[in-house]
């Protein structure tokens, strides 16, 4: 259905696509993915003809259709969410306008009627109805004017638009920013069963897995296809890298070896003619590029909290309302020092309220707060980026803490967060919404409260950026509780859920996937909310609701079983690093051996025949033996780290062979 040849894009002299090809098929779900600035916003522009590139083509089936929903800042006017989400075309958007802006007895008002019917309107407005509950509008939300909703409400109109629309190629960019948890899963559910083909930029893994048959990443000029899902491009992408790298080496070694002769025999005139041949050889040789390598992970410490008391803060007979629409009464919670929560729920169930009254940021109708011993409160928020100063530059703005911190360490962890190299001397005032909540982040990070509050930090972060938050907080020593989308940056980090719906609280004293286990949440683990399930949440009744006391208890177990799978993964640590050791030792004394014949066979070139015949034939065996055994050793070496970094235990390895 699409296809692009030989592409080449070029902005302020870099070089974005250099004799790039792509192809979308009908059924394809592709993720776009590639490092910041790499240009997949770009891709997305040739693609939809708003750029043109600087040399190749991209070219459509005749009548595919295609839609597009951007990041941010979708347009709405005076229609209703459920007149957005019909707008399919420009004819049925002005069959509306036409509907809405004249009365019945108006003419223009009947034809334009006729012609909604004609075009099956009404069968297009029971669909829309549909869709929009499962991204989680109200009945009584569709009705109301789309100008009156949130940014992020407003992009989930759109996105219904799309899918109302069913394009032939529906091309998304970051389409989870403004889903929860719920209408994530609602939403994946329907996208793999979509009949057209999608093409998504996105940061969020468990969408990439949850919906792709393919990834394209834009990396060195080009786009590479891979089969599968993000998962399974890790590990063929692992596979390449080790492909090229292996044969990367062999060449350097190819290359060593003629230009050692060319330079021993160049003078010599027995053998000039040959070391002529060489040279020749040698500039019709196809250079392989060296492997284009991640940026190593930057490794540093956070400041870290005063220690607070064991009961961190307290919430007693709390009730809390936004006019008529009650979203707690008689409330009690109690959270522990040390846990790591998040919080999960429908769509306003009232999880950021939840955040709020913690940090202290709503008024309460009823009940107290009683905060703890030395009790410091941090809350992250989107509208924690307009608290930023956009005159200072970005590394004056992350030094501006109450606790001062070294300039290095300030640069070190801003690089860490992608403010590298003279982005650091950036205005505060130039930078997109992702760049500030990136900065706002390392704000936070820098004076860390013991008490951090996070609503959806993930949102507008790349994946370097949230693997980086990620790192931060599990360094982070103090209490975290936390609402988020992204079920991967969940996984990695809470040890307890809090499930919030309709004003009542249920927890759960074990990780994200011990909540899904015991509370049997379907929707949540495989998408599997049926279109229109969604029931608007009722006012919780006068019952008053016991205080929710996260123990120690279940913590404690929780923490005794992680302490018992650091052991297991030790063990495996321990028995495959015996194992490189021992693959080291035989690689040492091969390539001992290896340089004792080659030094034979370079200082004795008037040998016999029989005897240089049995050396050579040693050093053949040498080199196969020495290959097979590399391979054990980079196979090994590599696996340690992995292991030692999906389970947050310390390993470094400073042997290199030299064959390497």
């Amino acid at each position: 259905m699409l296809t692009a040849s030989g592409l080449t894009k070029s902005y302020g002299g870099r070089v974005l696509f250099q004799e790039a090809s792509l192809q979308v098929n009908r059924g394809d779900r592709i993720g776009l993915i590639g490092a910041n600035g790499a240009g997949k916003s770009t891709l997305f522009s040739l693609i939809l003809k708003e750029a043109a590139p600087d040399s190749g083509t991209v070219s459509l089936e005749r009548n595919v259709s295609v839609g597009f929903l951007p990041q941010e800042s979708a347009p709405s006017g005076e229609e209703t969410v459920l007149e957005l989400a019909t707008n399919i075309s420009p004819e049925m958007e002005e069959i509306r306008r036409q509907i809405r802006e004249h009365s019945e007895e108006d003419p223009v008002h009947h034809e334009a009627m006729g012609r909604f019917a004609e075009l099956h309107g009404h069968t297009l407005e029971v669909k829309a109805k549909r869709i929009l509950s499962g991204l989680a509008f109200r009945d009584a939300d569709v009705g109301k004017p789309a100008r009156t909703l949130s940014g992020g409400w407003i992009m989930r109109a759109h996105l219904a638009r799309l899918l109302v629309m069913e394009p032939d190629i529906l091309m998304l960019d970051e389409p989870t920013n403004h889903l929860d948890l719920e209408s994530l899963g609602w939403f994946q559910n329907y996208l793999s069963k979509y009949n057209g083909a999608i093409l998504a930029i996105s940061h969020d893994r468990e969408f990439l897995n949850s919906i792709c048959v393919g990834i394209l990443e834009i990396r060195n000029r080009k786009l590479n296809r891979y089969r599968g899902n993000y998962d399974d491009y890790l590990s063929q992408k692992a596979a390449r890298e080790e492909q090229h790298l292996a044969a990367y080496k062999n060449q350097q070694r190819e290359i060593a070896e003629l230009q050692r002769f060319i330079d021993r025999f160049r003078a010599k005139a027995s053998k000039a003619a040959q070391a002529q041949d060489r040279v020749k050889q040698l500039a019709r040789m196809e250079k392989i590029e060296p492997p284009e390598r991640d940026e190593a992970t930057v490794h540093f410490s956070f400041p870290q909290p005063k220690r607070g008391g064991e009961r961190t803060i307290t919430l007693e007979g709390v009730r809390q309302a936004y006019g008529s629409h009650v979203v707690y009464d008689h409330l009690g919670l109690e959270v522990q020092r040390g846990e790591r929560t998040v919080l999960v729920g429908p769509n306003g169930a009232g999880k950021s309220t939840m955040l709020k009254i913690l940090a202290g940021m709503l008024p309460l109708e009823a009940g107290t707060i009683t905060p703890g011993h030395n009790l410091t409160v941090g809350y992250f928020a989107q509208h924690r980026t307009e608290m930023l100063d956009v005159k200072r530059t970005v590394l004056a703005e992350a030094m501006e803490t109450k606790t001062p911190v070294p300039e290095q360490t300030v640069r070190t962890i801003l690089g860490s967060f992608l403010f590298r190299g003279d982005d650091v001397f950036k205005p505060v005032g130039v930078l997109s919404g992702g760049e500030k909540s990136r900065l706002a982040l390392v704000k936070l990070l820098l004076n860390p409260p013991n008490l951090l509050l996070l609503d959806e930090p993930t949102t507008h972060l790349d994946m370097p950026s949230i693997d980086a938050l990620i790192g931060a907080l599990r360094q982070y020593e103090g209490t975290l509780l936390f609402v988020s989308h992204d079920v991967h940056f969940i996984r990695a980090l809470a040890s307890s859920v809090l499930h919030i719906s309709a004003g009542k609280l249920t927890p759960y004293a074990g990780d994200y996937q011990y909540y899904l286990d015991k509370s049997g949440s379907q929707s949540e683990r495989t998408g599997l909310i049926a279109p229109g399930n969604y029931r608007p949440e009722s006012v919780p009744d006068e019952t008053p609701t016991p205080r929710v006391k996260m123990g120690m208890k279940e913590i404690k177990e929780q923490r005794r079983a992680e302490a018992e799978q650091r052991k297991a993964v030790n063990k495996v640590l321990r028995e495959t690093h015996a194992r490189l050791k021992v693959a080291e030792e035989e690689i040492s004394e091969l390539e001992k051996r290896q340089l004792e014949i080659v030094d034979q066979l370079e200082q004795n070139e008037s040998m016999k025949g029989g005897q240089a015949f049995e050396l050579n034939r040693e050093l053949a065996t040498i080199q196969e033996r020495l290959s097979g055994v590399m391979e054990e050793w980079e196979r090994l070496s590599s696996s340690l780290p992995v292991i030692a970094e999906e389970n947050s235990v310390t390993y470094t390895s400073t042997y290199t062979p030299a064959s390497l």
